[in-house]
């Protein structure tokens, strides 16, 4: 309760004892006895008195004073009353039994006749997008040559309570601070002097301010936020699918490669397990071993457990699976770290900003920073306790050259030119924002507050201007005229994070990588097929010949064959016998016919190597399912003994070189 109602209930309430005292003493003498408080004996008179209260009616200061049997106050009204600059109106009252009743005047208009055909000094400033010239204002006179969100929300407000407005701008171009002598300056300063009737711009409301002027409810919300020039990182180039690794994480990971390959060549050397016959037939009679992890073979398996792909090569001992282990958590680790950050950095072009929030600006030097002079701003942070801002202002107050600027266009340009934070309200952030995407704003609010119209105290048509802003707020005029004025700049909102597809900038590193293995492989594959012809038995064919033949079979397509090269230095076969060659030049085929001259077919072939064993003695014929060679079954004489037996026959490996197909 305010102090004065507060007063009025205490004197209503004295008022009421006194009178029910007075009417007990009336009907009886009362008598004046001692009691004591700490004894639970009462007044004699205490039970006449309550009847004698129950019973008081009188008018006091708060109303009709009545109460009921048990002694709560009834049949009282409240008068509602409305603060204005003449004093207070009764606008209805509330009565216990009857209700609410409301003054249906006051709701039949949302305005009164008081500023019909009343035209009044309207003193601004020139600030985007609130006040603005337009583009030929030199071919305008009056009211015609400005634009801006002010001036439309001026029209708006003109239209519901009728009356005519001239605008004009301030002289000295500042919205109003106080000087030592007390005097205020800008548009302030105007409307204490009654040089304008109304002050319509981006005005902050103060508590300073509201001490010397009046303010209308405010037409919009906001608070001081930070403004800075941001530097784009570079675009997602060709090779952007290295960056989610760092250069130094790659060597190590070549390096790691490197130290696994060489680990599990030197491994499978040394465990007894990885060593083998090359021809599991001829175990018993060859005493050769081999080791699958050659030096290639080494280097080749971990790039496949790297690429998610294995390879043909199995290890078998448990040494050589645990080095496959590890290296295979560590490709897992590797690959699902990689494929979560790839999109990030392939997507995003990221910006490099020092600083995150107010307090990282306070926290250093290296970045000025500053606010408007005379503005609202600098107030805040003049006034402010908060020990952030208390530092801030030490440093903004006491820096040299001066961090202050006289307009928003100039600390604008001092943010792009330099290295300069700009302390301005949010929605000016936000409209510079949308029209240079080299700003940002870093952090959220410092405070909140709002923009309010300026009228001299004791403005009559300040209650007309209220209601009109409630008005225009409720229809959401404001908010359509402030889209239309913020909105419409050159730069994406920053909340829009569509996906969007990727380009060739983003992933033609890829291709080319891609397209130098091919290239690679191609050369490779050539100094192959060269090195292959050097070696080759077929010296007298010429190694362009070759190559022109080659080259004409992958042309045609044809089957995927040709007779076997064999290398120079290598064991040669035997001289074929005369049965040999004779089912070699002639293949009696299975449908009788004979296939002779020329190079055979390799079914022509088989059949000869068939042939050549049964010429040789051989009972049986196979093919070995390990080196994929023919062997032949034939008996040898067991020893003392010219007879033959199961435990003397052995299947012996043709020497002929030629594969079934």
């Amino acid at each position: 309760l305010s102090p004065k109602l507060s007063s009025a209930l205490l004197f209503d309430a004295v008022y009421a004892v006194v009178t029910a005292v007075q009417e007990l003493n009336r009907s009886q003498e009362i008598g004046v006895k001692p009691l004591s408080c700490g004894s639970a004996q009462i007044w004699q008179h205490g039970t006449s008195l309550m009847n004698y209260l129950r019973m008081v009616e009188l008018e006091g200061l708060t109303g009709h004073i009545e109460f009921n049997s048990k002694g709560q106050r009834s049949n009282y009204a409240l008068k509602i009353l409305q603060h204005t600059r003449s004093g207070f109106r009764q606008i209805g009252h509330w009565h216990v039994s009857e209700g609410l009743s409301m003054d249906n005047r006051i709701f039949s208009s949302n305005i009164s006749d008081s500023l019909f055909n009343t035209t009044l000094i309207v003193t601004t400033i020139l600030e985007n997008p609130y006040l603005m010239l337009k583009w030929n204002h030199q071919e305008l006179e009056g009211n015609d040559r400005y634009e801006g969100f002010c001036v439309d929300m001026l029209k708006e407000l003109a239209e519901i309570l009728r009356f005519n407005y001239k605008i004009h701008l301030v002289g000295d171009g500042v919205y109003g601070v106080p000087e030592a002598n007390g005097t205020w300056t800008g548009m302030v300063g105007e409307l204490i002097a009654r040089k304008a009737d109304l002050a319509v711009a981006g005005l902050t409301i103060t508590a300073e301010r509201e001490k010397v002027i009046d303010f209308s409810k405010p037409f919009m919300t906001l608070g001081i936020s930070i403004l800075y020039r941001v530097h784009m990182g570079r675009k997602p180039g060709y090779f952007s699918f290295l960056d989610p690794f760092s250069p130094g994480v790659w060597l190590f990971m070549l390096l790691a490669y490197l130290a696994v390959s060489c680990v599990l060549f030197l491994v499978a050397r040394l465990t007894p397990y990885e060593w083998y016959s090359p021809h599991p037939c001829s175990q018993g009679r060859c005493n050769l071993l081999v080791n699958q992890y050659s030096l290639g073979n080494s280097l080749w398996f971990p790039v496949g457990g790297f690429m998610q792909q294995g390879s043909t090569i199995a290890p078998q001992a448990l040494s050589t699976r645990c080095v496959s282990g590890v290296w295979w958590a560590f490709t897992l680790i590797i690959i699902s770290s990689y494929t979560a950050n790839l999109a990030a950095f392939l997507t995003v072009q990221r910006m490099d900003v020092p600083i995150e929030s107010v307090d990282d600006l306070a926290d250093q030097t290296a970045i000025e920073y500053g606010t408007i002079h005379g503005g609202s701003s600098m107030t805040f942070f003049q006034n402010s306790r908060y020990q952030t801002y208390q530092r801030m202002w030490n440093y903004m107050y006491s820096k040299q050259p001066s961090v202050f600027v006289k307009s928003t266009e100039e600390g604008i340009a001092r943010v792009l030119n330099s290295n300069y934070a700009f302390l301005l309200e949010s929605t000016m952030n936000e409209y510079y924002r949308q029209r240079n995407c080299n700003l940002t704003q870093v952090g959220g609010l410092l405070d909140t507050k709002g923009y309010g119209i300026g009228m001299p105290v004791g403005s009559v048509f300040r209650d007309e201007f209220d209601l009109a802003i409630l008005q225009l707020q409720e229809n959401n005029r404001l908010e359509i005229l402030k889209r239309k004025w913020w909105e419409g700049g050159k730069c994406p909102k920053e909340e829009d994070h569509r996906a969007k597809g990727l380009g060739m900038e983003n992933i033609g590193g890829i291709f080319v990588v891609l397209i130098c293995g091919l290239i690679v492989a191609i050369f490779m594959a050539m100094l192959e097929f060269l090195w292959s012809l050097r070696h080759s038995e077929q010296s007298e064919v010429s190694v362009c010949q070759e190559m022109v033949t080659e080259l004409r079979n992958i042309i045609l397509c044809k089957d995927s064959f040709h007779p076997h090269r064999r290398r120079g230095g290598m064991i040669r076969t035997r001289p074929a016998l005369p049965d040999e060659r004779r089912a070699r030049s002639t293949t009696t085929l299975s449908n009788g016919k004979l296939c002779s001259g020329g190079e055979p077919d390799p079914l022509a072939q088989r059949l000869a190597q068939e042939a050549a064993l049964v010429a040789r003695g051989c009972t049986h014929i196979r093919v070995c399912p390990e080196c994929r060679r023919f062997q032949g079954l034939r008996a040898r004489p067991a020893t003392g003994s010219p007879a033959r037996s199961e435990e003397s026959l052995e299947w012996e490996k043709t020497t002929n070189s030629s594969e079934p197909e």
